[in-house]
């Protein structure tokens, strides 16, 4: 199999970490399909940006909550044959401290990231254990590993990928196929600049600045490459020394 004829497909394409992971890939060589759903004019802007750079990329839109239309997008991907890279990307905040959480943001938050794993995954695996070979790679938090308040249900929703992980890991190691998490602690992303100052910044990160959209996209890249083979069932944090 040559890289250069592999697919990808990053799930939450249009967010800060989706954009900076798309490019990783698309640069590497492989075809890059860019999701998003209600981003999907950012994820276009993207695919233009790697055409026009001499890569290879396509925005598709679908909400990965809906199992019915996340099946149809993946069967019309595969009908150009299967997607050997898929990295789970697509999730979202909607924070409260527990007592007045609403049932709302717990479903919400879990359905994104726990159902839409299984939606995006599950049609795409088998094809993908096939060509006996495969990198899925999954977007956790450090909330997920430390808790975090006013996150009751993104730590649940991201807890529960990285059990998903390993399990998952299990299945499909004999098949060439590895499944691993990154944890990423303080990005500079759009989503994490409101909540944290440069103050909250240094008392909480020992590195004393935010991570990168495109350190985690190289950790990304190497996961997805050749090179990091005999990785599988791991989450990898990437937080500056947060814990």
């Amino acid at each position: 199999m040559n890289d250069l004829q592999t697919r990808a497909l990053v799930t939450g394409g249009s967010g800060g970490i989706g954009a900076a992971i798309c490019r990783r890939l698309a640069a590497a060589g492989h075809f890059v399909y860019i999701h998003a759903n209600r981003g999907i004019d950012a994820a276009r802007g993207t695919a233009d940006d790697i055409n026009a750079g001499g890569g290879r990329a396509e925005a598709i839109q679908f909400d990965v909550t809906d199992a019915a239309s996340t099946r149809a997008a993946a069967e019309a991907i595969l009908q150009s044959g299967p997607v050997q890279i898929l990295v789970n990307n697509a999730g979202i905040h909607d924070d409260a401290v527990f007592p007045g959480m609403s049932p709302q943001q717990w479903h919400g938050v879990i359905d994104v990231s726990v159902n839409g794993f299984y939606n995006v995954t599950q049609p795409l695996v088998l094809p993908m254990i096939r060509t006996r070979w495969g990198r899925i790679i999954n977007i956790s938090s450090v909330s997920a590993l430390t808790g975090n308040r006013g996150q009751v249900n993104y730590a649940a929703a991201k807890g529960a990928l990285n059990a998903a992980t390993r399990a998952l890991s299990l299945e499909v190691a004999s098949r060439g196929i590895t499944v691993n998490a990154i944890a990423p602690g303080i990005i500079a992303t759009a989503m994490a600049e409101p909540a944290f100052d440069a103050a909250t910044i240094a008392a909480l990160v020992p590195m004393k600045r935010a991570g990168s959209p495109q350190e985690v996209a190289a950790l990304a890249g190497f996961l997805a490459s050749r090179e990091a083979g005999y990785i599988t069932g791991q989450v990898i944090s990437i937080n500056g020394g947060m814990i």
